[in-house]
């Protein structure tokens, strides 16, 4: 039930103690207020690091060739290991658990123009599925598809960034035009974005890796390849030393040699990154909930002087018949008003300092620092927690003192 008489003391008794109760509650507001921070930080850098993760699927794993490094069974270092498309077939038929894959055959410059528009970007040709290992989305149109692949078929897929350098006119229609590529006309069927629109991912017209092969004298040859797991971290590493395994047997090199084989597993570094950010909020947590406490340390303390200097005024209350629990109900009350109060501004504070930076700082590794409701909620309920804490005890002092003793305090 509210006691209105009892809140008033309260506030009678913080009004005649302003400073002190000042520099208490500035105590918890500051552990608070950064203890938000610095989860807000961890946010940030969390962010700005699975950024840089979705330019691809999160368990992706890349392959590509070098030259050998390590003798083989007579054979010198120093020789080139080339993929061809008998390779990812290979590994498309002996290992398991495979999402989606996709061979890839790039061209680093090649000159893309359109009526009067000429200009010098990248080509990839691929399988249909590396649309979803690349995360691509379409702004119009499609990417391409089994039939393209099929009937190598002269049809590609352009970023906005390309369709914004050849297509100046408002009225062009983009789909269905033909560009030419190194002189050769190919179709636009579809125009992508990539979601971290990075320059190198944008610079870039895709087209079936069949066609690529054909029209550009690549026979068989793939540069790379790149598969998703349907499985766990774990599994994925497996995966990735199947693979190697049986590249290196097929293409005679030691499975050791990193360099005639290297591979990235984006799957096993994301988890990674996952326990590291696990473990920085833990830490975060540690360092902010320490400094809370000090700040609680220093509320408990002020509260036992306020039952030191309001000992002769309990014991009246007891010798008049009050309880132990509306004793110590008083103290609480005091305490759990004084924490919940300067914490609630330092929260409001340290959320407002962030929302206000959080657009003025977006770097590659670090991005939108933000405090969301989990923690939010979780620092009000340590909050209210502290607070009982802190005055619990000199409660329980209070609630101890005899009416006698206390009436004899000077």
């Amino acid at each position: 039930m509210f006691d209105l008489d009892k809140w008033q003391e309260i506030l009678s008794t913080i009004k005649k103690n302003k400073m002190r109760t000042f520099l208490t509650g500035f105590s918890v507001a500051w552990g608070i207020f950064m203890l938000i921070i610095l989860l807000g930080s961890g946010k940030g850098l969390q962010n700005g690091v699975e950024k840089e993760f979705a330019s691809s699927a999160t368990n992706s794993i890349w392959f590509w060739t070098g030259q050998t490094s390590i003798p083989y069974k007579g054979m010198q270092p120093g020789r080139q290991i080339r993929l061809r498309n008998e390779d990812y077939d290979l590994i498309e038929n002996r290992v398991e658990k495979i999402e989606y894959g996709s061979p890839r055959y790039h061209m680093w410059n090649v000159t893309l123009s359109f009526g009067n528009q000429t200009s010098s970007f990248r080509l990839r040709g691929t399988y249909p599925e590396y649309f979803h290992i690349e995360k691509l989305t379409m702004v119009e149109g499609r990417f391409v598809n089994q039939s393209d692949q099929d009937q190598y078929r002269k049809c590609g897929v352009i970023s906005t960034l390309v369709r914004d350098a050849l297509f100046k006119d408002p009225d062009d229609e983009v789909l269905g035009a033909y560009v030419n590529v190194n002189g050769v006309p190919f179709k636009v069927v579809g125009i992508y974005t990539d979601d971290d629109s990075r320059d190198e991912n944008m610079r870039m017209i895709y087209i079936p890796i069949s066609t690529a092969q054909r029209v550009f004298g690549g026979a068989n040859r793939i540069h790379q390849f790149s598969i998703t797991v349907d499985g766990s971290a774990d599994e994925s590493v497996k995966i990735e030393q199947t693979i190697r395994a049986e590249m290196a047997r097929a293409h005679r090199f030691d499975v050791e040699d990193k360099r005639a084989l290297g591979s990235w597993n984006t799957f096993e570094q994301y988890i990674k990154f996952q326990q590291l950010f696990a473990g920085i909020r833990l830490f975060i947590w540690i360092i902010g909930i320490g400094t809370i406490i000090a700040g609680i340390v220093g509320v408990s303390n002020i509260m036992m002087i306020v039952v030191k200097d309001r000992t002769r005024e309990i014991g009246i209350r007891k010798s008049m018949g009050a309880t132990p629990w509306s004793i110590i109900s008083l103290i609480l009350q005091e305490s759990i008003l004084i924490t919940a109060f300067a914490g609630y501004i330092g929260l409001v504070l340290g959320v407002g300092l962030l929302e206000l930076v959080s657009d003025h700082i977006n770097s590659d590794f670090f991005s939108n620092p933000e405090a969301d409701f989990y923690t939010a909620v979780s620092a009000t309920v340590v909050l209210v927690v502290s607070g009982a804490i802190a005055g619990f005890i000199p409660a329980r002092r209070a609630a101890a003192i005899k009416p006698i003793e206390a009436l004899r305090d000077e």
